[in-house]
C-alpha cells in the first residue's frame, strides 16, 4: 500500500550526524512539506474551557506546555498532494458558469439591502454572491463566531476545537469554486486519493481502497474495490454490483425515487448480502447523516455513490489546514466587506415582524434593534427557523412541511495525547465503531494542529441520540473503550498506556436535517412564497443534500432567485414603460 505523503516521526538520535545537523527548533511549511524537529517527553496543558467546564489531567512527570527539553530529537515530514485536476470537470465548469453570473450581472442603480439571519456556510455564501452582483448584504449571526455548523473555537491553551470533523471532497465543485474565487485553493491539504477502514475483527489494522490515478472513473473506483480482498469476497462484490446495476442503468430518475426506502431495506430488496452493508454502509451511512443504514434514505447513499464514481477525483478528499472561522468564513467576510455588505456578530434574531398583508416588516433582535431591509433570508438550520416561523406562515404549506425535516443529534469529541499515536494515518478513517463514525489524527493531517511530539484525536461521535444528553466524561469513557480497539497497542481504557491530557465534547443536539425516507419532498425552494422572504441552508431543495457542498449552492441558489425576481422586475417594468407607461411595484 501506498505510504507516499503520510507523516513520519523518525528518532534522531540513531541517525546520522549529518542527518542530525538538518535537525531545527522550528517548523516551517514549504512547497506543500513540513519539516519539522523537536524533543519527546510528556506534556501538560492548563485548564481549559469545554462547553464551560474546565477540564486538566495530572501526567506524572509532565513539563510546562509545549516544553521540548532534555528529549530526543524529532524529524517529522509532511508531504500535502497536488491539487486533482477537477477544473474542467463538468460540475465545475456548471459551478463557475453560476459564480459567474453574479459578477456580470447588470449592476443595480440602487443597491437592493438583503438581511441575511446566520453566519454558517449557507449565509455566507448567500451574502457573498449577492454582494457580487452589486447588492448589500447584512449579515446576522447570532453567536460571536463565524461558521454554524463549521464552527470552531480557541482554549486557554491556544488550541482549537471544532463543531466537526470537515472534508472537502473533489465532487463538491461549489466549494472548489468558491476557494478558487476567494485566492485561497492553497489552503485545502490534500490526501492520496484513499478510503481506509478500520478492521473491527483485526485490531489495530486497516482495510483499503486506493483509487488508480492513470484510470477515469468509474473504471478508477471500480478497481479500488475490486483489489480490496479484506472486506468483501468476490461473490459478494459480484451481487452487490448486480444490486447496483439499476441504479447505473436508471439515472438520476431512479435515485431520487429511491427517496422512500432506506439502505438496508433496499439492500435486502435488490438481493444484496447483508454483510455488504454491516462492512461498508454503516460506515458510510453514519459519515454522510450520522445515522444508521437502517434509519437513512437509500437516495443518500446513491447520490452520493454517483459522485464518487462518476467524477475521477470525486471521492479525493482534502483538510483545511487550519481552523474554519479564520481560514474559510474570514476570507469570505472580507470579501463581503469589501464589496460594501456588512456581517454582524452577537445579532440574535428574537422575532419576525410581518405587515398586514403577512410579508416581512422587519427582523426585531434580542436586543431589541430592529432591522429593515428590502429582502429577507433564513440561513439558519431548520430546526431554528421553525422556532421562529409567525403564526401567519405556519399553515401554509410551503412551511408546513418542514415539520418533517428535523436536525439529527451529533457529538465532536477531541482528544489529546502524551505521546504521538503510530497506528494512524496522514488521512480520514472510518472507524466502522457502533458509536464512532470518523475520525482523523489532527496533529498530522492539519497544518494549524500540527504537534511533532502528540497526538490530537477528533472523532465524530454517531449515532449520538442516546448519547447526547449523558456527561462529557461518560463520552470519553465510552470514546477510550472503542480507542482501545482501534490502538490496541497504544491506547488502554484505563489509561495505563497513552494518557489523556484534555479533552473537548462538542454537542450539536440538531445538527444538519436527518435524511430518513420519505423527506426530499418537505425540502423546500430558496424562494418563499411569502413576498421577499427566502430561505439558505443544506436542507433546501438542492443536489448535494445535507453537507457542506450543499450549503454552499443553497446559498448561490438564494442570490440567484433574488437577482433573478430583481431582473424580472425590471424587465417586466420597462416593458410596461414603454407600451403603456404603467407601472408596476418592484416586490422582490
Amino acid at each position: 500500500m501506498s505510504q507516499l505523503g503520510h507523516v513520519s516521526a523518525v528518532n534522531m538520535s540513531r541517525q546520522s550526524s549529518a542527518a542530525g545537523s538538518l535537525l531545527s527548533s522550528q517548523s516551517a511549511w514549504r512547497d506543500g512539506r513540513c519539516f519539522v524537529s523537536g524533543q519527546k517527553n510528556a506534556l501538560s496543558f492548563g485548564g481549559s474551557d469545554s462547553m464551560g467546564d474546565k477540564l486538566k489531567f495530572p501526567v506524572a512527570n509532565s513539563a510546562g506546555m509545549r516544553s521540548r527539553k532534555d528529549t530526543s530529537h524529532l524529524k517529522v515530514v509532511c508531504v500535502d498532494y497536488p491539487r486533482p485536476d477537477i477544473d474542467n470537470t463538468v460540475n465545475f465548469l456548471e459551478a463557475a458558469y453560476l459564480s459567474s453570473s453574479f459578477r456580470t450581472a447588470p449592476r443595480p442603480k440602487k443597491p437592493l439591502e438583503v438581511v441575511i439571519a446566520g453566519a454558517g456556510l449557507a449565509g455566507l455564501s448567500t451574502a457573498k454572491y449577492l454582494a457580487d452582483a452589486g447588492h448589500k448584504p447584512i449579515l446576522l449571526e447570532a453567536r460571536d463566531v463565524l461558521g454554524g455548523k463549521v464552527a470552531a473555537w480557541k482554549d486557554d491553551d491556544g488550541d482549537w476545537y471544532e463543531t466537526g470533523l470537515h472534508i472537502f471532497f473533489g465532487a463538491y465543485p461549489n466549494i472548489q469554486n468558491l476557494f478558487g474565487e476567494l485566492g485561497i485553493n492553497d489552503r485545502l491539504q490534500w490526501k492520496e486519493h484513499s478510503m481506509i477502514f478500520a478492521m473491527p475483527n483485526k485490531p489495530g489494522e486497516f482495510s483499503r481502497f486506493d483509487f488508480p490515478e492513470v484510470l477515469p472513473a468509474p473504471l478508477n473506483g471500480i478497481l479500488a474495490i475490486l483489489k480490496n480482498n479484506e472486506m468483501l469476497t468476490w461473490p459478494e462484490k459480484v451481487k452487490f454490483a448486480i444490486g447496483l446495476l439499476p441504479a447505473i442503468l436508471g439515472g438520476q430518475s431512479f435515485v431520487e425515487a429511491q427517496d422512500g426506502i432506506t439502505v438496508k431495506d433496499w439492500m435486502r430488496k435488490q438481493g444484496v448480502p447483508e454483510r455488504v452493508t454491516t462492512e461498508v454502509f454503516i460506515a458510510m451511512s453514519k459519515a454522510l447523516n450520522f445515522i444508521n443504514p437502517d434509519e437513512l434514505s437509500m437516495q443518500c447513499i446513491l447520490i452520493a455513490l454517483n459522485r464518487f464514481l462518476q467524477e475521477k477525483h470525486g471521492s479525493k478528499m482534502a483538510f483545511l489546514d487550519g481552523n474554519p472561522p479564520e481560514r474559510l468564513c474570514m476570507p469570505i467576510v472580507d470579501h463581503i466587506k469589501s464589496l460594501g455588505g456588512e456581517v454582524r456578530l452577537n445579532s440574535r434574531i428574537q422575532r419576525i415582524e410581518l405587515n398586514e398583508d403577512g410579508s416581512v416588516r422587519c427582523f426585531v433582535l434580542s436586543n431589541g434593534t430592529v432591522i429593515k431591509a428590502d429582502a429577507y433570508v433564513f440561513a439558519t438550520p431548520v430546526d431554528i427557523l421553525k422556532l421562529l416561523l409567525p403564526e401567519n406562515w405556519k399553515e401554509i404549506s410551503y412551511f408546513k412541511k418542514l415539520d418533517k425535516l428535523v436536525g439529527v443529534p451529533v457529538i465532536n469529541v477531541h482528544i489529546w495525547f502524551d505521546r504521538k499515536l503510530k497506528n494512524t494515518y496522514d488521512h480520514l478513517l472510518f472507524s466502522r465503531s457502533p458509536l464512532l463514525s470518523v475520525y482523523a489524527d489532527m496533529s498530522v493531517t492539519c497544518k494549524e494542529y500540527y504537534s511533532p511530539n502528540q497526538s490530537m484525536l477528533e472523532l465524530v461521535f454517531a449515532p449520538a441520540e442516546e448519547w447526547i444528553s449523558r456527561s462529557d466524561s461518560d463520552i470519553i469513557d465510552a470514546t477510550m473503550k472503542e480507542l482501545a480497539k482501534l490502538f490496541p497497542d497504544e491506547i488502554a481504557a484505563d489509561q495505563s498506556k497513552a494518557k489523556i491530557l484534555k479533552y473537548h465534547v462538542v454537542k450539536t443536539p440538531r445538527s444538519v436535517y436527518k435524511t430518513v425516507p420519505g423527506t426530499e419532498p418537505c425540502r423546500p425552494l430558496q424562494r418563499s412564497p411569502v413576498k421577499g422572504f427566502y430561505l439558505a441552508g443544506d436542507y433546501t431543495k438542492q443536489k448535494y443534500l445535507a453537507s457542506m457542498e450543499g450549503a454552499v449552492l443553497s446559498g448561490k441558489l438564494c442570490a440567484q432567485a433574488i437577482v433573478q425576481v430583481i431582473c424580472h422586475c425590471y424587465d417586466t417594468f420597462m416593458s410596461h414603460l414603454y407600451n403603456d407607461c404603467s407601472y408596476i411595484s418592484f416586490a422582490v
